[in-house]
């Protein structure tokens, strides 16, 4: 429910892609291309000293982002005059995100290391393609359409350069990648919208259910407000799921799959310690409930750290030490 709240008032203020007028759409390319140029720019001086091969092909890559930036504002000039509307990826609903520029910055080593930089670049890349590919299927004007059609082709050529092979692709490389980009695909339709939707129901619906039991003791009534909790909070995040991003742009899939893979799992997270309250013994239900919960924050930890990346650590700090602090909360609040 929390994050429900938080992802529907964030998307609010947002535009749709589909409503970008075409001064809009070549707008929102340039300062992208604008902040990918500065990325790969960071990328290049964070490599030069241990990969001076790599941090050329990311100069390279600053280069062509920025030579895409002027034939766009060379369009803009010719088709709209020289006032370039301000739009950001951030103002677009369900556009992709990139990280600030000020967390690049830093020591190769606390970025995660050349892979990791190799694979943002290579996401960069097909989701720029993907936005490219989209735009020039909704652009009247033909000059137009032909330039983004053309940057949709130059981007994702730049796939295999990010991550480090030769123009030449090797057999083994190309299945390599097409690997990988079923791999994210899985991970962006199924397992992020399944995770937020499982730590959202696994953790927001434990002050509610615990704070219901220590304040009545009553397993009876503990299980009615579990079940509310539980498919209320379902239903709220499958529909927010759904109105947050249409997946033509992000390419996180269809809306309809994600939404109902996200209304499940957080159906699910709370259910899992709601159900032990079908227990008639109040102590031995709760008792149930507290492994339960145990249990589930082991298992969304698991989840972050094998399918998002997340080191362990980090992970176990924010699932099982967050949802220890709204548990206690629960039990203070019902307790009291």
């Amino acid at each position: 429910m929390v994050l429900s709240l938080i992802n529907r008032f964030s998307n609010m203020s947002k535009r749709h892609f589909t409503d970008l007028k075409e001064q809009e759409i070549l707008a929102l390319a340039i300062s992208s291309e604008e902040d990918d140029g500065r990325i790969y720019e960071a990328y290049g001086e964070m490599l030069r000293g241990e990969y001076p091969d790599s941090a050329k092909i990311f100069d390279e890559m600053a280069e062509e982002e920025d030579e895409h930036r002027r034939w766009l504002i060379d369009m803009h000039r010719e088709k709209f005059g020289e006032k370039i509307p301000l739009i950001r990826r951030e103002h677009v609903r369900g556009f992709y995100s990139r990280k600030p520029l000020w967390l690049i910055k830093g020591s190769l080593a606390a970025f995660g290391g050349i892979d990791e930089i190799r694979k943002q670049a290579a996401d960069m890349e097909t989701q720029a393609a993907r936005f490219y590919s989209a735009a020039a299927k909704r652009t009247k004007d033909a000059s137009i359409r032909k330039l983004l059609g053309d940057l949709a082709r130059a981007e994702a050529g730049h796939i295999g350069a990010a991550m480090g092979y030769e123009k030449k692709h090797a057999p083994g490389d190309v299945q390599e990648t097409e690997k990988q980009v079923e791999h994210r695909q899985f991970v962006l339709t199924y397992i992020q919208p399944g995770l937020a939707g499982l730590i959202d129901g696994s953790i927001s619906t434990l002050a509610p259910i615990f704070a219901t039991a220590f304040a009545t003791q009553n397993t009876w009534t503990t299980l009615l407000v579990g079940l509310a909790a539980s498919v209320g909070a379902g239903i709220s995040m499958g529909f927010t799921e759904v109105a947050s991003d249409d997946g033509v742009i992000s390419g996180r899939g269809s809306p309809m799959i994600r939404g109902v893979v996200t209304g499940v799992m957080t159906t699910l997270g709370g259910l899992g310690h709601a159900l032990p309250y079908l227990i008639t013994d109040f102590w031995t239900a709760t008792y149930v409930a507290f492994a339960v919960v145990v249990v589930e924050l082991l298992v969304i930890t698991w989840i972050q750290h094998k399918y998002m990346e997340t080191p362990w650590l980090k992970a176990m700090l924010q699932i099982v030490f967050g949802g220890l602090l709204v548990l206690g909360a629960g039990i203070l609040i019902g307790g009291g």
